[in-house]
């Protein structure tokens, strides 16, 4: 283990998120306190842990084509496990039509996600309209 990165827990994965709450919703944003926007959120919260993220930019708006599903699978530090053993800390890759277009991260109380719709990073509880939308579920390395 690479002894500068950061141990990664369910909690330090929330806490990490949740301190981007509030931020402006930009797209393609990267900047905590500035703008993100649902892929730069997972980035900063890969980064805070010191993990080698790969962060794709210079996409639309939707990203189809499999475009945010590939970036996600690329990420070394990330495993897919299935829906039902969905726990805080996940990232959850979601859609609004038919191909993945958003990514959250899951918490105790619901999900964390910069949404152009709230204008901002938010967390609010997991509807079953938000599950409905749950494409695939990928957990940390480390975290069980």
């Amino acid at each position: 283990m690479d002894p500068y990165r950061q141990v990664i827990t369910a909690e330090s994965v929330t806490r990490a998120a949740r301190s981007a709450l509030g931020t402006k919703f930009k797209h393609q944003g990267r900047i905590p306190g500035l703008g993100l926007d649902c892929a730069g959120l997972f980035v900063f919260v890969c980064l805070a842990h010191g993990l080698p993220v790969e962060d794709v930019q210079g996409y639309g708006r939707n990203p189809f084509n499999g475009l945010l599903e590939d970036a996600i699978r690329r990420q070394p530090f990330l495993r897919e496990v299935p829906k039902a053993d969905l726990q805080p800390g996940d990232v959850l890759l979601m859609r609004f039509s038919q191909a993945p277009q958003h990514i959250a991260i899951a918490t105790e109380h619901g999900m964390i996600h910069a949404y152009e719709h709230s204008g901002a990073v938010v967390e609010h509880r997991l509807a079953e309209v938000w599950r409905a939308r749950i494409t695939h579920v990928y957990r940390f390395e480390g975290i069980e």
